[in-house]
């Protein structure tokens, strides 16, 4: 049978983010999508112990700009322990979706090995709208929650692996 909700998550599996500080860049672009991807990862969050005031939140024009923001985020801040970059990529009619896609993917792994720090792709990538909408909140969970278990799992390995 074919999981229509990809959010869900076991949370006896997801570790306490009471210490953590993660940040959240924000695309504008497709804001009704990447508001809501934004709102699951801060609910996230702050379900598993991340104190509000150790979740920062930018926002950037586009998906383009997720990788720059995440980069500045991360020299700026060094108490951060990761950042979920957010943002939804709508296939149009011309090769753009490609570009974009490809070098936000590629980006958010530079970024990440630059500063040995987990930089979490919780992008869209999807064919239309509606795609989008169910990937963000509805019949397909939230895209957003995926990216804060995620960040939350991974922080708790890069602290085992360093200890």
């Amino acid at each position: 049978m074919k999981k229509t909700n990809l959010s869900d998550y076991n949370p006896a599996e997801v570790p306490s983010g009471r210490d953590y500080r993660v940040g959240i860049v924000v695309a504008e672009w497709n804001r009704e999508i990447t508001d809501a991807l934004a709102q699951g990862a801060i609910d996230t969050l702050r379900e598993h112990g991340v104190e509000e005031e150790n979740i920062q939140l930018v926002h950037v024009p586009g998906s383009f700009e997720l990788t720059t923001g995440a980069d500045l985020m991360l020299s700026n801040d060094e108490e951060l322990d990761a950042v979920i970059c957010i943002g939804c990529v709508i296939q149009g009619d011309t090769r753009h979706f490609d570009f974009i896609c490809e070098a936000v993917s590629q980006g958010v792994t530079n970024v990440a090995l630059k500063h040995e720090k987990p930089v979490i792709f919780s992008v869209l990538t999807t064919n239309d709208m509606q795609q989008a909408q169910d990937r963000a909140g509805g019949k397909h969970g939230n895209k957003g929650v995926e990216g804060a278990v995620t960040a939350l799992k991974m922080i708790k390995l890069k602290k085992e692996l360093e200890s």
